[in-house]
């Protein structure tokens, strides 16, 4: 088993090396000019541009940026600022160029929302997707099975910016039934409350997509040979169903479980823009306004870091759903 954790440990670290190398590469190193991107065109001059430049490290070889940006990321660097030297500490993301602020700080100070407005949707749509999808395994070709799967498919496929948009304006704005989104200096009471409205409409989406894998999972697992044997002994359906099929059930659920959870914990762009929540994908959608590249990398390497690592605890997850993957 810690054998089995270690080389899945190995091979994470090595796709995180690798996706940090190309993500430096293409951000510095490709054919485009970040410094003139951020410097615009009307406010721009020769010494302006030369100061982003200096501030990025765009000014020297790309295989010196190379050194120097992995060296911030492990033990820090000093940045030059507006042209006066700050310094960065480990892991150093660089500073915003247009607030001054550190990347890391920044994000350090928005993730708590996003991370709870993840779990909270992680929850609903754990709880719905899986007990609605189990219901409709077990009614197999019924009109409740085929009820869940038409509707599941039908709501699943609405782009999620438009489902966002109507749940705003008729809960929040037209008819006030749900709080909007408060800050966390305003009370962690009204600050959780104000973030059910975004996870109800999230957990809803997400959910579709579970109800689907999780029929397909349960009904694929309870013509198994197992589950017949148990129902043989006299073993009730219910036990059957949520002490011996659930569990092998739930296998291809926890791979994009974890796939999801990265998605979500790397900022949920539309639904955060949306209802006004301080999260890492509305802030990373007003860096990309501002072309503020420190703040867009920054972002991409905490999305690449969390799907890693979500990927590999689903995999030493897996290895104690199913046994037969520690044999492999």
């Amino acid at each position: 088993m810690l054998i089995y954790i270690a080389r899945r440990a190995l091979m994470a670290v090595s796709v995180l090396l690798v996706v940090l190398v190309a993500t430096f590469l293409l951000f510095f190193a490709g054919p485009s000019d970040p410094a003139q991107a951020m410097c615009g065109e009307l406010r721009c001059t020769p010494q302006r541009l030369e100061d982003i430049r200096r501030s990025l490290g765009t000014d020297r070889p790309v295989a010196e940026q190379f050194t120097e940006y992995f060296k911030g990321l492990a033990v820090g660097r000093e940045i030059y600022v507006s042209g006066a030297p700050r310094t960065c500490s480990a892991p150093c993301l660089g500073f915003s160029f247009r607030t001054g602020i550190e990347v890391k700080e920044a994000l350090a100070t928005r993730f708590p929302n996003t991370a709870m407005l993840a779990l909270m949707t992680m929850a609903i749509f754990l709880t719905v997707g899986i007990s609605t999808g189990v219901l409709a395994a077990r009614r197999r070709g019924t009109a409740l099975d085929r009820g869940v799967v038409g509707f599941s498919q039908v709501f699943g496929s609405i782009p999620s910016y438009i489902l966002g948009l109507l749940f705003a304006l008729y809960t929040t704005v037209l008819y006030p039934i749900l709080p909007r989104y408060a800050n966390r200096s305003d009370g962690l009471g009204p600050w959780f409350v104000g973030l059910i409205a975004p996870a109800i409409i999230l957990g809803l989406i997400y959910a579709t997509g579970y109800v689907r894998y999780a029929r397909a999972s349960m009904v694929d697992t309870l013509n198994q040979d197992y589950v017949r044997t148990a129902r043989s002994k006299g073993i009730s359906e219910q036990k059957v169903v949520y002490r011996h099929a659930l569990r092998a059930a739930l296998s291809p659920v926890v791979t994009i479980l974890g796939l999801d959870m990265a998605g979500l914990l790397s900022g949920t762009l539309v639904t955060e823009h949306i209802f006004g929540v301080d999260g890492i994908g509305k802030f990373a959608i007003e860096s990309l306004r501002n072309d503020d590249l420190p703040i867009i990398m920054g972002t991409v390497l905490i999305g690449c870091v969390l799907v890693v690592v979500m990927n590999l605890i689903v995999d030493i997850a897996y290895s104690f759903l199913d046994p037969r993957v520690r044999l492999s």
